[in-house]
């Protein structure tokens, strides 16, 4: 049984319960409800719901009396029964908002049902998700026959049995993935293909059988997908059919045929083997089943094909142990050693031996395991340890999806969240949790990672002759059959290199070393996702080198150094340009502390200074720290391709660089400016950091957004030394100066952009601002938008004292009491113009997105400036820390926290990649696969698949987040302001 995660909810559950019993008509139930306390077993079910789930609650309290029934009848009797219910209440049914209400109470008894036997262990892991599949496949039945007999009705249909609509009828509906084993999740999606055999149907109506059967389609989605006022049946996805970007969502029996005949790829086999009919006409289902069969189950595996699953699995991640996992933050079904990993354990080795082995053939996945067991593919323990493994994290993904009815595998970071959570999961404690999670997790990790021991070498044999005038036609085959489209090419450059056409390669020595590096070379370009675009940056940055010797031995005795290089020449092209420009930062990657956590933000300051000590005139010191700041940026790059830095780890990497910058840099420019026109006796100057900067959420190539405020004693003073100059006009030549420091482009490139329109007034106020008018400013004319901006403002560097008042302006401006209806409307208002003016082309724009960054970062800063005043505590620079404390200060609900940053961090993992590799846009049709693959790995997911499904489940959930809480109220507010003007008028 749970232990008691939150008593503060469990009490108020209990109040509601008893609440409810006092205002019944029903005395026999009411005597029920406040007997629970005498009742010991009763009182702990009710305890562990009501101290754990808010939706289960709400269960509990909505329908009292099927709780009753449940707890007095248990489990067994009661699922049958509300089955047979539901199919005498629907059968009849002829009005569709009827048959969606019937359905959805009849889905809240069973989320109930379902929840307590898991919860008290009355069922086993295969009963509750069986039920839940179960209760789904009479779901989707009902509907489907409404809608044929609504069809038959209408006269567009004949049904050849109309007292049994579904037989003979020519429409069919396979359930796939989960939904297909019989293994649905607590709050899991339903995944269907929709087929219909247009031979086999009498169809009478005015537009074609296809029209018809998609518009049918689309309602059956409706009934059991739609929100409404009693909730929703099943999320229903459709993208597992044929196709899915170019096919309607009902498909002609004909049209599949062909289509997996001819087309069908390795992935829809496996997504295949747990395909089952769920609804719809046996024979015609029997039938295509068994047209399946040959394309799911083939005898031998054609060279090809065992490739292609090799290939799947080389995209994923495995690890052989040695790395600890974090807790919070996991996914248990996508993350290192989760869900994910035993069911593809399962499917890949499925692919192989079913077309041989009938046996194996399973759609549940531990049902599968143990048959490859038995044919002596799996060992005993590692079936025990699986085994185990996933009864432990299904339903630990049951207790995180029964919090909220959220469709989340993601464990919570926050501590008492996490906290919560195991004392659902049973547990003492968090420690005692964990432990147990993280067994369970490297015991998966280890088995799966075996799965790529065997898997078939990426090395090639063959001839690889670079000698000679022509191209060696057995070695452009060799290269062809590694992958590389213009295999000519690439050879005729090889041969070059080995002619010395490249400085590199001009001495005996460096030829000898290419000659025995070439085939790792070819080899570690043809792994990357596009090798001719690798080879072709490679042979860019070998013509940039002034000598081949140092570089080749480096590759020679770091063959790691090789796989790196390559890794960025095919999948970060950003990357490998700076390497190109910078050679000798090669020398860096192989000391020991480039792969080390980069280093915290004083320590960078420290070792900036130390560089700029070394450097002479200002020339020097511009070039110096654009080369300290690239080398770091590339360091951070390399690490975040390589999976070392989580997103928001990385963007507060590359947010200390820029500080060290500003800290190193600006005292320079001053000390610069100072010998030509002196100094201001007593002034004082800082830097305020805004945007991405100010929120440490850099990425490799943001801009700086800054303000730089002064004081002195006496605006109308001079500086003293040099050439004079009024205070006001000393400090925007400062200003000017830094903003040119770090903008000017030099032999070593460019430090940052800088935007300073954020200051006040922007582009028509003055540069530099002093702080009497920067305090003025806010008081008295600042725009809403320019306070939502100040959330994130922080001083970087400057005068400490002067640094502490600038703060205390913010801090009160930022705690001033506001008009709420002004504030919601002026926020919603902003951000319908943003949507306007910056309409994102596709999911990839994640800042303009539809519940992208934008609409997470107005709702924090929404949340900052509406309760500022009540709850200072909440401010903070960053999104996330902002969402954080406004959680925890009961601002926001858990479940709305979650889905925000759930979103918030998925956007700035993929922000932060792109960013860094991509000059352009990003296109999901022709990007490199090995950055997919990246994206994927640095947002925690398996697959690319799996993120862009991710992303949709993401943006959707933020969005509606943001629409309540400042869309909709933002709009009514605006609504209320014109009439109240109305009535002034």
């Amino acid at each position: 049984m749970p232990k008691i995660g939150d008593m503060a909810l469990q009490a108020r559950g209990f109040e509601r319960w008893a609440e409810i019993a006092d205002g019944l008509d029903d005395p026999e139930l009411a005597t029920f409800m406040r007997g629970i306390s005498g009742d010991l077993m009763a009182e702990k079910v009710l305890s562990a719901i009501f101290g754990n789930s808010p939706f289960l609650t709400q269960l509990c309290l909505f329908d009292p009396a099927f709780v009753r029934r449940l707890l007095t009848d248990g489990p067994d009797a009661t699922f049958p029964a509300v089955l047979a219910e539901l199919e005498a209440e629907t059968a009849p049914q002829t009005d569709m908002a009827e048959l969606m209400k019937s359905l959805r109470l009849a889905k809240r008894r069973v989320a109930l049902l379902a929840a307590m036997a898991d919860i008290t262990g009355a069922w086993p892991l295969e009963n509750v998700t069986g039920a839940l599949a179960d209760f789904a496949e009479a779901a989707t039945r009902q509907a489907l026959r409404f809608l044929l007999r609504r069809e038959a009705a209408k006269g567009d249909l004949v049904l050849p049995h109309p007292e049994d609509p579904e037989k003979g009828s020519g429409v069919l509906i396979l359930g796939m993935g989960k939904f297909g084993a019989r293994e649905l999740n607590y709050s899991s999606d339903i995944d269907i293909i929709v087929f219909y055999d247009h031979e086999k149907m009498e169809y009478r109506g005015r537009k074609t059988l296809g029209e018809c059967m998609i518009a049918a389609t689309k309602d059956l989605v409706k009934i059991l997908d739609e929100r409404t006022a009693q909730g929703y049946v099943f999320r229903t996805d459709l993208r597992l059919r044929p196709d899915p970007g170019s096919t309607p969502v009902a498909i002609s029996l004909a049209a599949a045929e062909i289509y997996y005949e001819g087309f069908g790829q390795n992935w829809e086999r496996a997504a295949m083997i747990k395909a089952r009919q769920v609804a719809g006409d046996a024979e015609t289902g029997a039938y295509f089943l068994k047209f399946l069969k040959p394309f799911i189950w083939r005898k031998s595996l054609d060279f090809a094909a065992i490739q292609d699953i090799h290939s799947i699995k080389r995209q994923i991640n495995a690890h052989k142990g040695g790395r600890s996992i974090a807790v919070a933050g996991h996914n248990v079904k996508l993350g290192r050693g989760g869900i994910r990993e035993i069911e593809f354990f399962a499917q890949t080795q499925q692919l192989i031996w079913g077309g041989r082995v009938p046996e194996v053939r399973c759609c549940r996945t531990l049902d599968a395991i143990r048959a490859l067991a038995a044919m002596g593919q799996v060992e005993e323990k590692a079936v025990e340890e699986l085994d185990e493994a996933y009864r432990f994290l299904r339903q630990l993904e049951h207790r995180l999806q029964m919090v909220d009815d959220k469709q989340t595998q993601t464990l919570p970071d926050n501590p008492q969240r996490l906290a919560e959570i195991a004392a659902f999961s049973g547990f003492q404690s968090v420690d005692d949790f964990a432990a147990a999670l993280v067994k369970r997790l490297q015991t998966v990790e280890g088995h799966y990672a075996r799965l790529f021991e065997d898997s078939p070498s990426l090395a090639s044999s063959g001839n690889l002759v670079f000698t000679g005038g022509e191209n060696d036609p057995e070695t452009v085959a060799t290269i062809a059959a590694m992958g590389f489209a213009g295999a000519d090419t690439v050879c005729a450059t090889i041969r070059g290199w080995h002619h010395g056409r490249i400085r590199a390669t001009r001495s005996t020595r460096a030829r000898e070393l290419l000659t025995e590096l070439t085939p790792s070379l070819l080899q570690a370009l043809a792994a990357t996702s596009n090798p001719d675009d690798a080879f072709l940056r490679l042979d860019e940055f070998l013509s940039r080198l002034p000598a081949g010797v140092p570089v080749f031995s480096l590759f020679y005795s770091n063959p790691s150094l090789l796989e790196l290089v390559a890794e960025l020449m095919g999948n970060a092209p950003k990357l490998a340009e700076h390497l190109a420009r910078h050679t000798t930062q090669l020398d860096a990657v192989v000391a020991p502390s480039f792969f080390e956590p980069p280093l915290p933000a004083d320590k960078l300051v420290e070792d900036l200074d130390k560089a700029l000590n070394e450097a002479g005139d200002i020339q020097e010191v511009l070039d110096v720290s654009r080369r300290w700041a690239a080398d770091h940026k590339f360091q951070v790059g390399v690490q975040t391709l390589r999976n070392m830095l989580e997103a928001d780890r990385a963007a507060r990497a590359f947010s200390d660089i820029a500080d060290a910058v500003l800290t190193s840099l600006c005292p320079k420019v001053e000390d610069e400016l100072a010998r030509a026109n002196g100094r201001v006796e007593g002034g004082q100057w800082v830097i305020l950091a805004m945007g991405k900067m100010g929120g440490h959420e850099m990425t490799a190539t943001s801009d700086m957004d800054l303000i730089l405020i002064y004081d002195c004693p006496d605006p109308a003073t001079e500086s003293v030394g040099g050439r004079p100059m009024a205070a006001s006009a000393w400090f925007a030549r400062l200003t000017q100066r830094i903003v040119n420091a770090l903008t000017a482009k030099t032999a070593e490139g460019t430090l940052y952009e800088v935007d300073m329109r954020l200051r006040p007034s922007g582009n028509s106020g003055p540069i530099a601002t002093s702080l009497v008018s920067f305090d003025r400013y806010q008081q008295e004319s600042a725009w809403t938008w320019e306070h939502m901006a100040l959330t994130r403002a922080r001083v970087v560097c400057g005068s400490p004292e002067l640094a502490a008042k600038v703060s205390a302006i913010i801090h009160r401006t930022l705690t001033a009491p506001r008009d709420t209806d002004t504030l919601v409307a002026d926020v919603a208002d902003m951000r319908e113009r943003m949507a306007r003016e910056h309409k994102a082309a596709n999911r990839w724009e994640v800042k303009h997105l539809r519940g992208g960054l934008v609409d997470i970062e107005f709702t924090a800063q929404w949340l900052q400036l509406h309760h500022g005043a009540g709850h200072p505590d909440i401010l903070a620079c960053n999104t996330r820390d902002v969402l954080e404390r406004a959680c925890a200060a009961g601002l926001i609900s858990r479940g709305d926290h979650d889905s925000l940053v759930e979103a918030w961090r998925l956007w700035s993992a993929v922000q932060l990649v792109l960013r860094q590799t991509l000059a352009g846009a990003f296109d999901e049709a022709t990007a490199p696969q090995g950055l997919k693959e990246v994206m994927a790995r640095a947002t925690g997911l398996i697959d690319f698949k799996t993120l862009v499904d991710r992303m949709d489940d993401c943006a959707k959930a933020a969005h509606e987040v943001f629409e309540r809480l400042v869309g909709t109220p933002g709009k009514a507010a605006r609504e209320r302001m014109g009439e109240s003007d109305k009535n002034v008028t």
